[in-house]
């Protein structure tokens, strides 16, 4: 039986992206964010209006998708809660975010260079998608504080494992398992994979990932 229900969060599930970006004053920035779908060679990315990703994205007019397995779960969980704005919203000021101009070595992660765009690729990503930015325009409701970025992929990178043998063209997606957001908490291969700082900021229930990596069982992730 079906039940009407006014949920807090209607997220039920997209890949994580490493949004790499560049700063103004050349330095790299790096954003976990989820909210993005493909149609063809574009993409549409929602994002926080006041965030230095969408600044920088606004200025520059290009950025890199870095997409994680999911065994990079503990890297993107230690940027959940970071912003590369020196001045923190209150909105995310109240959720635990802080301050933090060195995104890369926070997460532990190795930024390489991009070549058609001055964004920065995550060497660890097993996907890279170089993009322009076509259009960023208001999304939703008046005032919803969200703009809709929409970009073209320019150039793709895949590690070679994850091709279908003897292809140049075709991923296997038996070998891709990619990080999923799911009501705020990871998801990959299935199962819960891991604590997600994003959940505790939103107030969220906590998970068995989270309860088991209490009793210090590790949370199953499929390499």
């Amino acid at each position: 039986m079906h039940r009407t229900i006014d949920p807090r969060v209607l997220y039920f599930g997209t890949p994580v992206v490493l949004l790499g970006t560049a700063n103004d004053d050349g330095s790299a920035n790096l954003a976990p964010m989820s909210s993005v779908w493909w149609v063809g060679r574009s993409c549409m990315l929602g994002l926080d209006e006041t965030s230095r990703t969408t600044e920088n994205l606004t200025r520059t007019g290009e950025c890199v998708l870095n997409l994680p397995s999911s065994a990079l779960v503990a890297a993107v969980d230690r940027l959940a809660l970071l912003t590369g704005s020196p001045v923190v919203p209150e909105h995310k000021r109240r959720k635990g975010y802080r301050y933090e101009p060195d995104k890369f070595g926070a997460a532990g992660l190795t930024p390489l260079p991009a070549e058609t765009v001055g964004a920065p690729r995550v060497a660890e990503c097993p996907v890279h998608l170089e993009a322009v930015v076509d259009r960023v325009h208001a999304f939703a409701e008046e005032d919803s504080g969200v703009v809709a970025v929409d970009a073209r992929i320019v150039r793709v990178h895949v590690e070679e494992d994850l091709l279908v043998p003897g292809s140049r063209r075709y991923i296997d997606a038996d070998r891709w398992d990619p990080l999923i957001m799911k009501f705020c908490e990871f998801y990959g291969g299935g199962p819960n994979l891991h604590p997600s700082a994003l959940a505790r900021g939103w107030e969220m229930p906590a998970r068995r990932a989270a309860e088991t990596a209490t009793r210090g069982e590790p949370p199953h992730v499929r390499c």
